[in-house]
């Protein structure tokens, strides 16, 4: 049997526009614009300004874009600021078999690559399938649960590939970036225990760290080579135990970028299985929120672990878009859970607090680690009345995807967020920009649409 790495690169060599199904070509062009738009909505969040106030003193070369305002940066330094937006709210899409989120890390920065090479809709295409392909195949072998950030860590792998492949370097260049970018892989889940802003500033700093090391392998230096199989190689060091033939089972058979699910709402993806279960009881049944006597939800071992902590007073935005009890008040309250939920406003609201106390877990039968599915939400009201919701995938799934409708929805609701304007027709142009990608002929003319008029 062939070596893993040697298999990612055997990938990476074989892939070519020409040869990608249509299908997968659709998906990317969904999931970009999915990303775009999260991004863009990124740029709302305060810690940006701290974020673009350290990038600032880090050089100052005109090579790619900060999306909604439009500083000109080093490419790296624009992928740290974008790969930060798209995830500082929780609302990029996930791979989860993988719990790899692989367009923050990977959209930021191959745009960023592609911008500073002048890369065509094309490259952008095929680098972006091949980047998900190499971060989810690797994230999916895995059978042991998060201790290190995968997403970071998977999606900078991901990132070296994807643009490997689209500058077409050869093998051994790639095989060095490849081994570089593993020599600088970072990320902790102390910052999810936490709550820190630091977890999304994680996918900012191993998408820089990927393009650097690729600049490092077109230098000519040499990386190390066994990175996924070796004594201290990938799955040995970053992880405790994985299923090799898994990851021989997704590179390559189907392009991965086709089992990415949406987040429909801008929280912790284990959080959304609750809301999904909850808002289909009650408009089923139709009760209010005051005929709630308890919540309760029977989860994997992955949804507790993630999003099963108290609701408190004076909880930052990072907590609790990763508390289960608040997440579903929010979305009792309005039937849906928005950016605006995670405000300083709402996170007082003595109502909303109360309401979040009535929320319990459990573990339910799943003995897998990674999975985010299936769980049970059950509704007692006060009237002792039992309602049960069991949900195997959750909206957004590939098995329970969103509509059209709700994915256009989703879309508009992140634009209008967004911290400068953008008009209807401004959010059409980009739209339609990426529904012709593969006649871009220079990544630039595609980054312009994501800055604002007002930046222009």
């Amino acid at each position: 049997m062939k070596s893993a790495i040697d298999a990612v690169l055997d990938h990476m060599m074989a892939c070519r526009y020409d040869s990608l199904p249509a299908s997968a070509i659709a998906a990317a062009k969904i999931f970009i614009t999915d990303t775009l738009a999260v991004g863009l909505s990124g740029s709302r969040v305060s810690t940006v300004a701290q974020v673009k106030q350290a990038v600032a003193g880090w050089g100052d070369a005109h090579q790619a874009q900060v999306w909604a305002t439009g500083e000109w940066l080093p490419a790296g330094s624009a992928a740290l600021i974008n790969g930060f937006q798209i995830h500082n709210q929780e609302w990029d899409a996930v791979h989860e078999k993988a719990v790899v989120h692989p367009m923050a890390t990977i959209l930021s920065a191959l745009m960023a690559s592609a911008q500073q090479h002048q890369l065509s809709g094309k490259q952008l295409l095929l680098g972006l399938v091949v980047a998900v392909d190499v971060a989810t195949s690797i994230g999916s072998a895995v059978t042991s649960g998060l201790k290190f950030f995968r997403p970071a860590c998977c999606g900078a792998l991901g990132v070296a590939a994807g643009i490997c492949v689209m500058l077409q370097l050869d093998r051994a260049t790639s095989h060095n970036a490849l081994g570089i970018t593993y020599s600088q892989l970072s990320g902790t889940m102390q910052a999810h225990v936490e709550g820190s802003p630091m977890l999304a500033m994680q996918i900012g700093i191993n998408a820089r760290a990927a393009m650097h090391a690729v600049d490092l392998a077109r230098a000519g230096f040499s990386g190390p080579k066994d990175i996924l199989h070796g004594p201290f190689g990938y799955f040995k060091l970053y992880e405790n135990e994985h299923d090799i033939e898994e990851f021989f089972r997704r590179l390559g058979p189907q392009h991965q970028i086709e089992q990415v699910s949406h987040k429909p709402y801008p929280t912790g993806r284990a959080g959304h299985g609750a809301v999904d279960g909850l808002l289909q009881l009650r408009a089923q049944y139709g009760f209010s929120n005051e005929a709630i006597a308890a919540i309760h939800i029977e989860g994997t071992p992955l949804i507790l672990r993630l999003v099963d902590r108290p609701v408190k007073q004076g909880m930052d935005s990072s907590y609790a878009k990763l508390c289960q009890g608040y997440i579903v008040a929010c979305a009792l309250l309005s039937g849906t859970v928005s950016v605006t939920d995670f405000d300083a406003e709402a996170l007082q609201d003595p109502a909303r607090l109360a309401l979040a106390t009535k929320v319990s877990m459990s573990l339910n039968q799943c003995t897998d680690p990674n999975a985010l599915a299936p769980l049970t939400v059950k509704v007692t009201l006060t009237d002792g009345t039992v309602l049960q919701q069991h949900l195997p995938a959750v909206l957004g799934h590939p098995q329970r995807p969103m509509s059209p409708l709700q994915q256009q929805q989703k879309n508009a609701a992140a634009i209008a967020s967004c911290a400068v304007p953008f008009s209807d027709a401004d959010w059409q142009e980009l739209i339609n920009a990426i529904d012709q990608l593969e006649q871009v002929q220079n990544s630039n003319a595609l980054v312009s649409l994501l800055i604002s008029q007002h930046y222009r």
